[in-house]
């Protein structure tokens, strides 16, 4: 045995199994224990939330949906997390756990408007700042923001998840893999979960908004040059007909 004994065998991918895991261990059943240590493994650290469907996380615990369903009960009736089920059960559903049984402090949310009329007329301006988005700010879409207001989603989240959505509407435009527009706020429904559980710095959003940028004007200048393209090409097609 040459390693210094106590030291820890790998630096990383380790969980702070503490105080809060052996209070949930004497509170909760094995299988929902069970359910809970796969949910401290693979949570954010900063959060204490992560988003995973029904059939993914009975193949990962090797349980059945039925006994899934039966745990995620006893979590939340024990308050050990909170749950907010998908629409259906093929969609991921979102995970947080209680702060009593997280070992990490999570990052302060930010403060989301407490005006909800002003929350949605900032999603309605960000739909109306982006050349990629060929749509009005619908009773859908207001419908949509309502329920990310009601959730307490942050409006930097939305932003961020917005961002992402457009660099990549843009980089399918480009690469002639689409011609289609967004027509909806509905369209980055999922990014916007997405922009929620990434890690990433201030420099990367940064970045990610100067590349949108580029690829914004890219696109509008392909776009100018095709048009005086085919005007001149109507101009030098010979006339036909009767005068």
């Amino acid at each position: 045995m040459t390693g210094q004994a106590g030291k820890l065998k790998h630096s990383s991918g380790w969980f702070a199994a503490g105080r809060e895991v052996s209070r949930a261990l004497a509170l909760l059943s094995d299988g929902a224990f069970r359910l809970f240590i796969y949910f401290c493994l693979n949570a954010d650290r900063r959060t204490g939330q992560m988003r995973i469907t029904h059939a993914d996380l009975a193949k990962a615990v090797g349980r059945s949906r039925r006994s899934i369903i039966i745990y995620m009960n006893e979590l939340q009736k024990q308050q050990v997390c909170r749950v907010q089920s998908a629409a259906n059960q093929h969609a991921p559903g979102h995970i947080e756990i209680c702060d009593t049984f997280w070992p990490y402090e999570k990052a302060r949310k930010e403060e989301a408007p407490k005006d909800r009329t002003s929350y949605i007329d900032q999603i309605r301006n960000l739909m109306g700042s982006r050349r990629c988005i060929a749509s009005s700010f619908a009773p859908a879409d207001e419908n949509l923001a309502n329920a990310l207001f009601e959730r307490g989603v942050p409006i930097q989240q939305i932003e961020r998840g917005f961002l992402l959505g457009c660099a990549r509407k843009y980089s399918t435009l480009l690469n002639n893999k689409s011609s289609e527009l967004i027509v909806a706020f509905s369209y980055f429904r999922n990014v916007i979960e997405e922009a929620g559980e990434l890690q990433m710095s201030e420099d990367y959003w940064r970045y990610l908004q100067r590349r949108a940028d580029q690829m914004e004007q890219q696109w509008l200048d392909r776009n100018q040059q095709a048009d005086g393209a085919r005007f001149n090409n109507r101009r030098s097609a010979p006339m036909s007909g009767r005068i």
